[in-house]
């Protein structure tokens, strides 16, 4: 068998070009002495998050360690048992919010009180990492859903709208507009920063007539001009630049909106294509529910939702298991799609963390403490159960900040942390 040398290292932007056709490279194990260290592969992050919750009892196991018997859920990823640590015992403190599913609004910011008078949400952790990292990809972040709320917020506590159609997130990603359309989007992005420059110096004006408190947020005001401008300068160059070109078929919406199993393969195959062409770093992905019978599963006939709030009755249970084990078996079929990309020393998965879990720990009585929470990729050594106090929950954020300071983030805290790493956690 022959390879072949070469005597300087493949550019991480490197492409293919031939036959009229531009082509990204994936990461490849040549590309590696253009990074000073195997560690500086880039690293990503995938928060999902399922609005409905999950059946505890199918998903966190009755023992801690590594030798815990998988209930049912885990069971549909036994071949990736190294890959994920489950955590329980976790919560954000005083998510008692308007009602049970405002959880959700908070689940990657740990807000206290969502939904009640007087709460203001805060940047979510995507977001956060976003905003350190994201120059380096044509998309800083991706907010996508299969249905449900957005997970993505900004520093002023603003939601960021998710995308919920495949077509139009593959276009987003993948389909160039003509010369023209490029040509109007520059305009556009120049005239945005013509404005800004405009209400920057009115505001630089006002700033004298204030007292010390309103300019403190007009200090804040400021700030996020600036990085508003930054993004502009940033999207203008990418526009000049082709997008990557894949392999893969541009998708139809799914004709049936109750199959989210279907939604949720279409979704999933697109994250793994922005991640494969380094098209973003970052992903916040709503996996959803509905007020409807999802379809094409067996045995189902009652609403989502309605299942959710069983009330121990045995055959909503049983209709909900069915759900949510289908649920795993995509989630399954994900995590073997990121370790079939092969990636300098190891794979995909290796370098993206998925936050996996839901909002609610008992979606039956809208509870928000002991959330299912499952950790896969990431770099981290896995295969264990870290069982947290049920009655004394950790701080769900305990976890965010690590997760945060392996993407490259200088911190010590986020939102209700009380500590900058988490028991269970291995590198």
């Amino acid at each position: 068998m022959s390879h072949i040398a070469t005597k300087t290292s493949l550019n991480r932007r490197a492409f293919l070009k031939g036959a009229g056709a531009t082509v990204a490279l994936p990461f490849l194990s040549a590309m590696t002495p253009a990074f000073a260290k195997t560690s500086e592969v880039p690293k990503r992050f995938i928060a999902m998050n399922a609005g409905l919750g999950f059946h505890a009892p199918n998903f966190i196991p009755t023992h801690a360690g590594t030798n815990y018997k998988a209930p049912l859920y885990l069971q549909k990823l036994e071949k990736h048992r190294k890959d994920y640590t489950i955590f329980s015992g976790l919560s954000h403190p005083n998510s008692n919010g308007a009602n049970g599913h405002a959880s959700e609004l908070t689940w990657l910011t740990s807000a206290p009180r969502p939904g009640l008078a007087g709460f203001k949400n805060t940047i979510s952790l995507d977001q956060l990492m976003a905003k350190h990292i994201g120059a380096a990809t044509r998309f800083p972040s991706l907010t996508i859903g299969a249905r449900g709320q957005s997970l993505s917020w900004t520093a002023n506590g603003v939601q960021i709208p998710a995308q919920t159609h495949p077509t139009k997130i593959f276009r987003q990603l993948f389909v160039n507009g003509t010369e023209k359309e490029v040509a109007e989007e520059i305009k556009n992005l120049e005239r945005g920063r013509s404005i800004l420059d405009t209400v920057l110096n009115d505001a630089k004006t006002l700033k004298l007539s204030l007292g010390a408190r309103d300019r403190e947020k007009l200090d804040e005001y400021f700030t996020s001009v600036r990085e508003l401008e930054i993004r502009l300068q940033q999207n203008k160059e990418w526009a000049n630049r082709p997008k990557p070109k894949v392999n893969y078929k541009e998708p139809q919406e799914v004709a049936d909106r109750n199959d989210i199993l279907a939604k949720q393969h279409l979704l999933n195959d697109l994250t793994l294509l922005s991640l494969q062409t380094d098209s973003t770093r970052v992903i916040a992905y709503s996996l959803g529910g509905m007020n409807a019978v999802p379809s094409n599963i067996p045995g189902v006939r009652t609403d989502w939702h309605m299942l959710s709030h069983h009330g121990r009755d045995e055959q909503k249970i049983e209709e909900l298991t069915r759900i949510e084990a289908a649920e795993f078996e995509v989630f399954s079929d994900f995590l073997t799609k990121l370790k079939n990309v092969k990636e300098a020393d190891g794979h995909l998965l290796d370098h993206t963390a998925i936050l996996f879990g839901s909002n609610l720990g008992n979606a039956s009585s809208h509870s928000w403490r002991n959330l299912p929470i499952l950790l896969a990729g990431g770099g981290y050594k896995h295969g264990a159960h870290a069982a947290h106090d049920p009655d004394n929950n950790t701080p769900f954020a305990n976890l965010f900040v690590p997760l945060a300071q392996r993407m490259g983030l200088e911190i010590e805290k986020f939102g209700s942390s009380t500590a900058n790493s988490i028991r269970g956690l291995k590198s």
